[in-house]
């Protein structure tokens, strides 16, 4: 196999890697165990579930080490492409990936405090998740951010659908836009849910892609550069 399409296969199965990781985590775990607006209910759902919560803070390191390693992965796979885009993208893969870990530390602390309560154990409890799901909406611009130079590559390499990299550019540009809107316009939560859309459909593009296609073997040669003919 071609090394560079070899690269491509191992990327794809590591982004694939931290969509599984993260959906389970942020939207499969949490919602079992936290409840919004009811303290005893979260910390009682600890208590009751401690094996699942243990596994959503396994699930959210996961994520974290998956998205570094795709992060640098896509790095080596774009640097002859564009040094300076690869780099943002390992950049802000790599920092959307420490707040993860901030959030992980959270939720750990959490599951400590289940077993054994200090002060409002309840309120603490609530607390934390609270700042967890903060990470996670405020880290959205670092995830909107890794997204547009990946677009870019996509489209500068000629390796990759150039319709493919304009949906992740869009798209991270609406992951950057509801990190906004979240807080700016609390009471349209909607508008946030659909400037997310075009990324949902972009990273399952590239998933897609990477592990089917890999990536082509040679960039088209532009029409300008070949050689007239006697």
């Amino acid at each position: 196999m071609d090394p560079l399409v070899r690269t491509a296969r191992v990327t794809g199965l590591l982004y694939l890697g931290l969509a599984v990781a993260g959906g389970l985590g942020f939207l499969f775990v949490r919602s079992r165990l936290f409840v919004d607006g009811d303290a005893p209910a979260t910390l009682a759902n600890l208590v009751a579930h401690d094996a699942l919560a243990r596994t959503g803070v396994a699930v959210e390191l996961l994520t974290v080490l998956t998205q570094t390693l795709v992060a640098l992965w896509f790095y080596r796979l774009f640097r002859s492409t564009d040094q300076f885009a690869a780099g943002a993208i390992a950049v802000f893969g790599t920092v959307n990936a420490a707040v993860v870990l901030v959030s992980a530390a959270l939720l750990g602390t959490t599951v400590t405090l289940a077993g054994d309560p200090v002060g409002d154990n309840a309120a603490n409890v609530q607390v934390l998740y609270l700042v967890s799901g903060a990470l996670w909406s405020v880290g959205g611009i670092f995830f909107g951010l890794w997204l547009i130079p990946m677009g870019w590559c996509a489209i500068r390499s000629g390796r990759m659908p150039r319709a493919l990299g304009w949906v992740l550019i869009t798209g991270g540009g609406g992951y950057v836009l509801a990190a906004f809107a979240g807080y700016l316009l609390p009471g349209a939560p909607v508008l946030a849910d659909v400037l997310v859309v075009p990324a949902t459909v972009g990273e399952v593009w590239m998933v897609g892609y990477l592990l089917v296609r890999g990536i082509r073997r040679a960039a088209p040669t532009p029409a300008a550069a070949v050689p007239a003919v006697a």
